[in-house]
């Protein structure tokens, strides 16, 4: 693992630095305040179910035949629907360790097609009839092992390529997974507002990244409260969009299957909290992404004023915007990809599917998070632009509408000496000293 080459960025005087530390500090206390007040010290226990016992086992067998005749159904019903036949596992836990079993071959929508030496999920159905009586059936693929060799590489691909800031980058990533485990879902499942356990938790999260990952510099606390300040904005405009369409929450059926677990949870502010949360990676990218623009503009011509800087940096900012919309919306619609093919199939107007619960919210996660996208380039870029030009010793003359000054004229040559040295003897002309040396006049070529 090699070390990590990126230049770091020029420090900020000390008064930027007494300013900024002013503003971010009392701020993160507030949000730990605001995160110890809301945690859920009490939470609830999960719902016991019914679940059927689940054991792993791996097929040995599998014998596929005709199925039987299907028995007269009223015209226009499904018959039965194949494969059919039995399969052979052997079961890897459980009481029947060790042991053959066999079960049909999966049928039905979604139902796995197994080979001999898959590993399965075995599901052990007890007969109501007959407690003492049960049976097995295969109900997925097991999938812990492509899994970690896939995270693996993920880890590997970043590391390789990021080194120390890849790891970084690994850290924060398990920073906010354990954030959203242990404080943001926790919390709304204990009932509390889903909107401000959101805009907390995100609080929390930006904290510990960005830190993390960029490191404490004031590059780093500007990209901090520009996300800060776009969370805000974003969870505004949602209230506000929501409360305008109208919309309850109840869009999926994830959500009206919630609902039944857990009916004290505000679906209409889970819709809220699902907003900032989606929106927050996007606002991290953008945020961080003009501080450092403005930064390296600085750097590479201290002559720029604040406001040219702003204009460089924005226009950075709108090229960034152009692609990161879609990037947006295409994210929302990947999600959604089974429902919006109901636009195919539904035999009711453009206009009315659009309208409903579900496509709306989509359309109103879309344009919010854009709306707050866009708010954050003008917002840090600004914020960057004050703290990169507030140490110039002076002042910045052209903020102050004072005329740039002009570079000191280069001293003219003197006549004489360019003559001398245009009439004098070429260097290729003069003999070379230098030992080792082939050739004529020193000439490097090899004879021939």
């Amino acid at each position: 693992m090699g070390a990590d080459h990126t230049r770091p960025a020029p420090s900020a005087p000390p008064g930027v630095r007494r300013v900024l530390v002013a503003t971010v500090v009392p701020l993160f206390v507030a949000t730990l305040i605001a995160a110890l007040v809301l945690w859920p010290w009490d939470r609830p226990d999960p719902v016991d179910g019914a679940d059927a016992p689940r054991y792993h086992g791996t097929v040995t067998r599998v014998v596929t035949q005709p199925c039987p005749p299907a028995p007269e159904t009223p015209e226009g019903s499904p018959g039965a629907e194949g494969p059919c036949g039995t399969v052979t596992v052997r079961v890897q836990d459980g009481p029947d360790a060790g042991r053959q079993v066999q079960t049909p071959v999966p049928a039905g929508p979604g139902a796995p097609t197994v080979a001999v030496d898959d590993e399965i999920i075995l599901v052990e159905l007890t007969d109501p009839a007959d407690p003492t009586t049960s049976s097995y059936n295969i109900s997925e693929h097991q999938r812990g092992k492509p899994l970690i060799w896939l995270v693996a590489l993920f880890a590997a691909a970043i590391v390789a390529f990021g080194r120390w800031r890849g790891l970084a980058a690994l850290a924060g990533l398990a920073a906010s997974f354990a954030i959203l485990l242990t404080f943001v879902l926790p919390g709304i499942s204990a009932g509390s507002p889903p909107l401000l356990v959101a805009v907390v938790g995100a609080a929390l999260i930006m904290f510990v990244v960005l830190y993390l990952t960029h490191g404490v510099t004031a590059q780093t606390s500007v990209a901090v409260l520009g996300t800060l300040g776009s969370l805000v904005l974003t969870g505004v405009l949602g209230t506000i969009a929501t409360a305008a369409t109208h919309l309850t929450g109840f869009g999926s059926e994830d959500a009206t299957t919630l609902s039944m677990y857990q009916a004290d949870v505000d679906l209409h502010g889970l819709l809220l909290a699902g907003i900032i949360i989606g929106s927050l990676g996007v606002l991290d990218d953008v945020t961080v992404t003009q501080a450092a623009t403005v930064t390296e503009l600085a750097h590479a011509n201290p002559g720029l004023s604040r406001v040219q800087l702003y204009r460089a940096a924005t226009r950075v900012g709108r090229a960034h915007i152009a692609s990161t919309v879609n990037t947006i919306v295409l994210a929302y619609a990947g999600a959604s990809l089974p429902v919006l093919l109901l636009l195919t199939a539904d035999s009711r107007a453009v206009t009315q599917l659009l309208t409903t619960e579900f496509l709306a919210q989509e359309i109103v996660r879309s344009a919010v998070a854009t709306l707050g996208l866009i708010a954050a380039v003008p917002l840090t870029t600004g914020l960057a632009a004050l703290v990169t030009t507030a140490g110039r010793r002076g002042g910045d003359a052209t903020d102050r509408g004072a005329p740039p000054t002009a570079p000191a004229p280069r001293p003219a040559a003197d006549r004489t000496e360019a003559l001398e040295a245009l009439s004098g003897p070429r260097a290729a002309d003069t003999p070379s000293a230098a030992p080792g040396w082939s050739g004529r006049n020193g000439d490097t070529d090899t004879a021939w």
